[in-house]
């Protein structure tokens, strides 16, 4: 781990790429002659065929998802700020669109896509991050029902102010502390941000994946039968414990120390799995399995199926960043 740490910035990025793209590379493969396998066997069955389209889209989703990370790299600070604005507007318009909302919400919806998104990342650039930390919780969540009182419709008014609320918080406040890990100005970690974004993305993403696999393999106890079957205690804990085993192997590409390490990927793990729990409920309240109708630019149904955990591990990675190595504001 020494070794590695004393590598310059260029070699660092240059082993994480052949590294990322390496696994992507064996993911592949292994998908691609699991589907040959498929094809030549008399006694496919459809569901397995269906388990490996999925696995196909999957797949492909990593390809866009590691050259999306790879351009947002080359683009520097600001072209990765402008990349996850605009996953914010994607995932808030398939969220919106799937909420019960009324002609006299217009104005709210206006002010949530055209002000306050671009605002919340303005502040991130700018790195005013006091600001930017409290602008979405405090500010816009007093402004939002105030402007839809104005249009003098009470009718679910609560409910429907609480949605855009919602929408708000997650898509945009939630994803906004990404590319602000770009931002945040370190002692001796000048220039590797981006380590920081895909040490989030990597640990979240393995939870989500031993989560799912320890789901199928352990006897099931779902904590929230109505909501999710497949959630139980027993894997999410097991996802946070492999996000923190990953995360040590990653310290490396961290200002930080093994332990303290270990513990912010796990933590920040189960947060992101917790938050796509919470996602899960909301689908279900709205009668829908994914969120959006069409492909999206993963390659899945429903971009906001793919960042929901991200949304809300971002910003317990981000404060833990800051509180960890003092950094001022």
């Amino acid at each position: 781990m020494n070794a590695l740490r004393t590598l310059s910035a260029e070699r660092q990025v240059a082993l994480l790429f052949v590294a990322l793209f390496g696994a992507v590379v064996l993911a592949s493969l292994a998908v691609f002659v699991g589907w040959m396998r498929a094809q030549s066997a008399a006694d496919a069955d459809l569901a397995a065929n269906e388990r490996l389209e999925r696995l196909l889209r999957d797949v492909r989703a990593l390809w866009i998802g590691a050259t999306v990370f790879w351009l947002s790299w080359l683009a520097g600070p600001v072209g990765a700020t402008l990349l996850f604005g605009a996953f914010s507007f994607l995932a808030l318009r398939e969220f919106i669109t799937l909420v019960h909302t009324r002609r006299s919400d217009h104005r709210s919806l206006i002010l949530a896509f055209f002000i306050v998104l671009p605002l919340q990342y303005l502040l991130v650039g700018l790195r005013t991050f006091d600001l930017f930390t409290v602008f979405i919780p405090v500010y816009v969540f007093l402004a939002i029902p105030a402007l839809s009182a104005l249009a003098g419709d009470p009718e679910r008014f609560l409910e429907r102010n609480a949605k855009i609320q919602w929408g708000v918080m997650v898509c945009v406040f939630g994803l906004s502390h990404a590319p602000a890990l770009l931002l945040l100005d370190m002692p001796r970690y000048g220039d590797r941000g981006a380590f920081l974004v895909f040490f989030l993305v990597v640990t979240t993403a393995t939870a989500q994946i031993v989560q799912e696999l320890m789901s199928r393999w352990l006897r099931r106890r779902p904590v929230a039968r109505h909501i999710d079957r497949s959630f139980s205690y027993r894997a999410w804990g097991s996802g946070a414990a492999a996000a923190a085993l990953v995360g040590g192997a990653l310290v490396w590409i961290t200002p930080f120390r093994l332990l303290p390490t270990m513990a912010m990927a796990g933590a920040v793990a189960a947060c992101g799995t917790l938050g796509d729990f919470v996602m899960r409920a909301l689908k279900k309240d709205a009668g829908v399995q994914t969120w959006g109708n069409h492909p999206s630019i993963t390659g899945a149904v429903g971009l906001l199926d793919r960042v929901a955990p991200l949304c809300f591990a971002a910003p317990v990675f981000f404060h833990s960043v800051r509180w960890y190595a003092g950094v001022a504001p």
